[in-house]
């Protein structure tokens, strides 16, 4: 049974076309990943399935009736909530039903026995829908997600903006909508709850949507894949695996049919030229109006974007390029205290722990955007420091990349800046639209586009992988084994940087560590 119609889905960003006549459908109980290079449109996809989006053309149709839970980063929520009284207000309908059941057992008890038959009925909705397990089951995916390491008896004000997704994140899946439609959900989570999530939703009967760069995360929960490619949405059955091999072999054939029409259309036109003019003209003109009523196949867009980031290094010594003594950081108070960190010049040092313990709060106290709490820390006069937020804000999201290099350099000519972009995989198409309307992707290469463009030798980067799709995480991988400078970095996929990081330092193993 289908519960999501999209057709003729046509949708643009100035010139730059995401899908043309594209048709997708969600059937009950499918597991959908979708997937696509950067800046094709997935996310855009999900904001029109939500409506926060509306297509220039086409039609979006959900089944009446269907309760969709969309993973909304950004939600309003009440800041003096803790974390336990939000996740239940997953379950506020059946609390409210109690209430009146409770409420009709009192008027029975004072006489009104025609209360009993409804406060009967109440009670069967409350055991049918397991009312009395809500306690156990907000406990096992409030552990699955790591959120009773946080603490659930903390205001929702305090907790960090991975902490913030997570706890979103859980109430969602605790809801039990419908239909899930998820984006990068993996973002924030570490490996153990990845994992767990993986299970939950590989098992949950419900259908859902999920766009993610994580392969082995689709690879465990998927059972169709859409693939935003070529301006339009292709549905596969089976798993990511299985969808590779079909997407190889259908460009094969689709290439071979194309080059056996173009050799045809060749043939044909070296038949007209030749003829057009002699005794085989009435032919010749037969063959054309049979060449221009043919339906042509059109080239396969095998381009892929495949950026190159190369850093650029100012001088630098072996000397100690950062000290951190006894250091405290947070806000209203510690998330990591005691921290003891040396990182000489050209070292690699690599930060890990699960989300919400104070990675980020660290960075951002070493780069000066918030005050420590306590202890101090050092860097080398030598020192010449730059810093990739994991947040995507811009000052002027109206702005385009063109513009904003060019307002940070405005030495650099249209062209300069245009190459420049180019090279980081910014098509010309995004180098022209609005920041704030880019994918998360694009909008990470650009913050790297501009790390490129100034030399320094100290890089300190928080989660800069989280947006990137495969090439651009390899690309980026090359320019940090590459950089001969400092590179601190907060990351949590092993796979990046197990090949050319030189330490791991663990804060979930003791931030006292030293190098």
């Amino acid at each position: 049974m289908s519960l999501l119609d999209i057709t003729e889905l046509s949708h643009s960003f100035g010139d730059h076309l995401l899908y043309k006549n594209a048709k997708l459908s969600l059937n009950k109980g499918e597991h959908m990943g979708i997937v696509g290079q950067n800046g094709t449109g997935k996310s855009t996809l999900i904001k029109i399935c939500t409506e926060q989006l509306m297509p220039d053309s086409g039609r979006v149709f959900w089944q009446a009736n269907l309760s969709v839970g969309y993973l909304d980063q950004y939600a309003q929520i009440n800041g003096q909530l803790t974390g336990n009284a939000f996740l239940k207000t997953a379950f506020s309908t059946l609390y409210q039903l109690e209430a009146d059941m409770l409420q009709l057992y009192q008027q029975a008890a004072l006489g009104e026995s025609h209360c009993l038959d409804l406060a009967a009925q109440y009670q069967e909705t409350l055991d049918r829908e397991d009312f009395y397990s809500i306690d156990t089951r907000l406990n096992q995916v409030a552990e699955g997600l790591g959120l009773l390491a946080i603490g659930l008896n903390r205001p929702i004000g305090e907790l960090s903006g991975g902490q913030r997704t997570k706890i979103i994140l859980a109430k969602l899946l605790l809801a039990k909508p419908d239909v899930l439609l998820l984006d990068e959900p993996t973002n924030f989570l570490d490996k153990e709850h990845i994992s767990w999530l993986a299970n939950y939703l590989a098992n949950l009967e419900n259908a859902f949507m999920v766009v993610s760069h994580d392969h082995s995360f689709l690879e465990r929960i998927t059972n169709r894949i859409c693939d935003v490619d070529g301006h339009t949405l292709t549905k596969y059955y089976g798993t990511y695996s299985a969808f590779l091999i079909k997407k190889s072999l259908l460009q094969e054939d689709y290439l071979r049919q194309y080059t056996a029409q173009q050799r045809e259309i060749k043939k044909t036109e070296e038949f007209i030229r030749k003829n057009i003019a002699g005794r085989k003209s009435r032919m010749a003109r037969g063959r054309r109006k049979q060449l221009e009523r043919l339906e042509k196949i059109e080239a396969l867009d095998q381009t892929e974007i495949k950026p190159v980031f190369s850093f650029q290094a100012c001088p630098l010594t072996n000397a100690q390029h950062l000290s951190v003594g006894n250091l405290s950081v947070g806000y209203a108070y510690p998330l990591l205290s005691s921290v003891n960190l040396e990182v000489k010049g050209g070292q690699k040092v690599v930060i890990t722990g699960f989300n919400g313990i104070g990675k980020s709060t660290l960075l951002k106290t070493l780069v000066g955007l918030l005050p420590p709490l306590g202890g101090q820390f050092h860097f080398s006069s030598q020192v010449s420091l730059e810093y990739f937020e994991q947040e995507m804000t811009w000052p002027e999201k109206n702005k385009n990349p063109m513009q904003l290099l060019s307002h940070c350099f405005p030495a650099l000519s249209s062209k300069e800046v245009h190459q420049h972009l180019a090279r980081c995989g910014i098509s010309s198409r995004h180098a022209l639209q609005a920041i704030g309307t880019l994918s998360g992707g694009e909008q990470a290469k650009v913050k790297l586009c501009l790390l490129t463009l100034k030399p320094y030798n100290f890089l300190i980067l928080d989660e800069p992988t989280n947006h990137l799709d495969k090439q651009a995480k390899e690309a980026l991988k090359a320019a940090l084994a590459a950089f001969p400078g400092t590179v601190l970095l907060v990351c949590h996929e092993e796979d990046f940087y197990r090949d050319w990081a030189q330490y791991v330092l663990d804060m979930a193993q003791g931030a006292n560590k030293s190098y």
